[in-house]
């Protein structure tokens, strides 16, 4: 089973940092990739679904929707994509690093099924790169 896993830590508090990361329209600025993103569940937090675009190889657009499977604040938010060729499960670990300093671990899971067992090197790859955007997430509330 594919695993990547990144942690980073922000000079922010962790209510700010967790109020960003769980925000979907934060999205697009530290995440590349994404064409299009928008929660389509009329309420946020667990059980809200988000559908998102996203640029896949070649630069042919698929889905990568998700739903929401935990959310508490500050400390925990996860999520399960329900679309795509790939569907990892996803988690934000945060904690208190100091009065205004929070680690963030982003980690992605994936079981791959069907036709994704075929792509597990790319889809790898993209997991990689996707957990390595804590780096630009990190840049941007540092800002």
């Amino acid at each position: 089973m594919p695993h990547e896993e990144h942690t980073v830590t922000v000079d922010r508090p962790i209510g700010q940092v967790f109020a960003y990361l769980s925000d979907e329209e934060n999205d697009p600025a530290w995440r590349s990739g994404i064409v299009e993103i928008k929660r389509v569940s009329p309420e946020g937090g667990e059980g809200a679904t988000i559908r998102q675009v996203l640029r896949g190889p070649g630069g042919m657009k698929m889905r990568g929707d998700y739903r929401i499977t935990a959310y508490q604040p500050p400390n925990r938010y996860e999520f399960q994509v329900i679309a795509g060729p790939a569907r990892p499960a996803g988690r934000f670990a945060l904690a208190e690093d100091g009065p205004d300093r929070t680690t963030v671990t982003f980690s992605l899971d994936l079981e791959p099924k069907g036709m994704a067992r075929l792509m597990a090197g790319q889809i790898t790859k993209q997991m990689r790169a996707e957990v390595g955007a804590l780096d630009k997430l990190k840049q941007n509330l540092e800002a």
